[in-house]
């Protein structure tokens, strides 16, 4: 059978009838989430945190281990891993059909879909979080505040090696001996989460649990209501956000705390229209959580590049909290971030070209080479896509998009956030969070498709990526996954977006081109 039989073949079975159905696409999703909260129910096992036990009605809920003993629990890994594999590719395949459906006409019921979507967050979040430890680090770090330790000085692991802890005993590798990355206002629910739950890990988990999970529901009501008018785009907003099984897995079932962080930079969106003192206030506050939004903050400032006034709001606005933030309660919090600025991760385009070059340059200038490559790649990358991201106004723009600062400033940042989580050295499927939320704003582009395969690939890839002992089949089939097919996705990503650019064109950042970019920068909005 020749390669054109094939394409034909494969062509047909994309363009079936059930590729563009609504319920179809519901239903993946919705089996998605199910098989997760399944799995994580069951209790402690390879994929699922020991969180400890209950010490009262809160959730996570699962099956207690003593119970689980009687009815064979935990599973072989032979049936965890491959039903939480199989539940990502149910829902990537969920969310392409749901994709398809818009694009076909489906304009639901708002308010259902959104209910929908934050029925199965909330159901995530009542279970136990999967396949990464972060939650439990957060858990740390607060109970070392709650001690009167400073957590941007000691790592639990100092702490617990001397002596019993309830709850810094239940964290795992490989950040134990790590201080805090997080921003003040990170360390502040971290702080309070401890306060709430006290010395029972299980109850700090899920009131971390709850400040990941409610926050994201905020950002998908936020989004909603920017995309108020255009139905097509509100579907979008509730798709790409709440009811996205790539992200309830990601960020909810893996108890991450992206949601906090994001939910000021889209709240600064909601302002941009009414205040940018306002705006910048919440985009202030979304730094005081983590550095990353800074890619936020430049979009804004290039949304108000061309109104002076309202740039300086801007930035007095996000001085504020910043100021007080970590000028006045963790001053050391502003530069622990560069910690986590060194590491490649598995799974990454990066470790390949590490393996390529460490012949040549040893293992440390290799890894040298891939994190400068990694800065120089996000440069090119961010401007092929500023290129070719269609310009479609945000619903409500009085003006030209490419005169209305909300446009210009969720496109803005749809291209950095898009560019640095796909040319990052260090980069988790959970981090898409932040370039997901301004797509859903815009109209339909490639960015939808390759959002989509990059965040299943990493999914499946980090199934197995916590600390603990896996066979050796196991193993084995990991390591293929993860640096083999999931690492390919992402190269296939970094040049599926260099022709996307070469074919609309290929413009250049020409000296007329700056020129231009000058002129309107210093000509007067009217």
């Amino acid at each position: 059978m020749n390669t054109a039989v094939l394409a034909e073949r494969l062509r047909r079975a994309l363009d079936a009838p059930w590729t563009a159905k609504s319920r179809v696409a519901l239903t993946l999703i919705g089996a998605s989430v199910g098989l997760v909260i399944v799995v994580a129910a069951l209790g402690p096992s390879p994929v699922t945190l020991d969180v400890g036990p209950a010490t009262g009605p809160l959730p996570p809920w699962f099956i207690p281990k003593d119970v689980g003993h009687t009815l064979g629990l935990p599973l072989n890994e032979w049936i965890l891993v491959p039903a939480l594999w199989l539940g990502i590719i149910l829902g990537a395949v969920g969310l392409w059909v749901g994709s398809k459906a818009i694009d076909v006409g489906w304009r639901p019921p708002i308010r259902k879909l959104f209910y929908v979507g934050v029925g199965l967050n909330l159901a995530t979040a009542l279970v136990p979080p999967l396949t990464s430890a972060d939650i439990l680090m957060y858990a740390a770090y607060g109970r070392l505040q709650r001690q009167g330790f400073d957590p941007y000085e000691i790592s639990p692991a100092e702490v617990f090696r001397q002596s019993y802890d309830p709850v810094l005993i239940y964290t795992e590798r490989p950040w134990q001996d790590t201080p805090s990355v997080y921003g003040p206002v990170a360390s502040l629910s971290q702080w309070l989460a401890n306060v709430l739950g006290g010395d029972s890990m299980h109850d700090v988990v899920f009131w971390l649990q709850m400040f990941g999970v409610l926050p994201f529901i905020v950002v998908s009501a936020v989004m909603i209501k920017l995309a108020h008018g255009d139905a097509a785009r509100q579907t979008r907003a509730v798709l790409f956000t709440i009811a996205n099984p790539l992200l309830i897995w990601a960020v909810i079932a893996g108890g991450h705390n992206e949601a906090l962080t994001l939910v000021f930079a889209i709240c600064a969106l909601f302002f941009v229209r009414r205040s940018a003192f306002v705006t910048g206030l919440f985009i202030g506050l979304a730094g005081t959580v983590k550095v990353s939004l800074v890619y936020y903050g430049f979009a804004l400032a290039w949304g108000y590049r061309r109104d002076w006034r309202r740039l300086v709001q801007l930035g007095v606005g996000a001085l504020i909290p910043i100021a007080i933030g970590y000028g006045v309660f963790a001053p050391k919090a502003l530069f622990a971030a560069g910690r986590n600025t060194g590491y490649i991760s598995q799974g990454s385009w990066g470790l390949p070209v590490v393996f390529v070059l460490e012949p040549f340059l040893g293992s440390q200038n290799a890894r040298a080479t891939v994190l400068v490559l990694g800065w120089v790649l996000l440069v090119v990358i961010a401007w092929m896509l500023s290129r070719v991201v269609p310009w479609a106004p945000v619903p409500g723009a009085r003006t030209p998009a490419r005169d209305d600062p909300l446009t210009i400033a969720t496109r803005t940042a749809l291209v950095l956030c898009a560019a640095w989580i796909v040319t990052s050295p260090y980069s988790l499927p959970w981090y898409d969070l932040i370039a997901w939320a301004p797509l859903a704003l815009l109209a339909k582009n490639h960015l939808d498709k390759l959002l989509l395969w990059r965040g299943a690939a990493l999914s499946v890839a980090y199934v197995t990526a916590r600390s603990v002992e896996f066979g050796p089949q196991m193993h084995a089939v990991s390591w293929f996954l993860r640096e083999i097919a999931c690492a390919g996705v992402q190269i296939g990503v970094l040049l599926f977006v260099m022709g996307w650019w070469w074919t609309a064109g290929h413009e250049l950042p020409t000296r007329a081109f700056v020129a231009r970019g000058v002129r309107r920068i210093l000509q007067p909005q009217s």
